[in-house]
């Protein structure tokens, strides 16, 4: 995989997100209670709410529009709702963080 580095999970809030520009959009990278860092991309499969502005609760985001609730893990709508996000692979290394944005890994589950 081909990593390109996006700064240190120290610029990421607990529970917040931090948004990278990519050419084919914007990324979200989400930084949970635990320390974990997931990445996905910052649109919601409902009508495009920016992910990246909801609120991180476990492994899963809600979006600031309609309240759909995202999965962090694998970019699936979770609940009633049907839809999924692109999730991208991220890398950290002793708090470098990292995404690949190879086209095989950026289709959605």
């Amino acid at each position: 995989m081909n990593w390109i580095a996006i700064g240190h999970i120290d610029d990421i809030p607990l529970r917040g997100a931090r948004c990278v520009r990519v050419p084919e959009g914007k990324i979200a990278v989400f930084r949970t209670a635990e320390n974990e860092v997931f990445a996905i991309e910052d649109q919601c499969p409902h009508k495009g709410g920016p992910l990246s502005q909801g609120i991180v609760h476990g492994k899963a985001v809600t979006c600031p529009l309609h309240n759909w609730v995202i999965s962090l893990e694998n970019g699936q709508a979770l609940g009633a709702d049907e839809g999924a996000v692109r999730t991208i692979p991220v890398r950290n290394d002793d708090g470098l963080l990292s995404i690949s944005l190879e086209p095989a890994m950026m289709a959605a589950e």
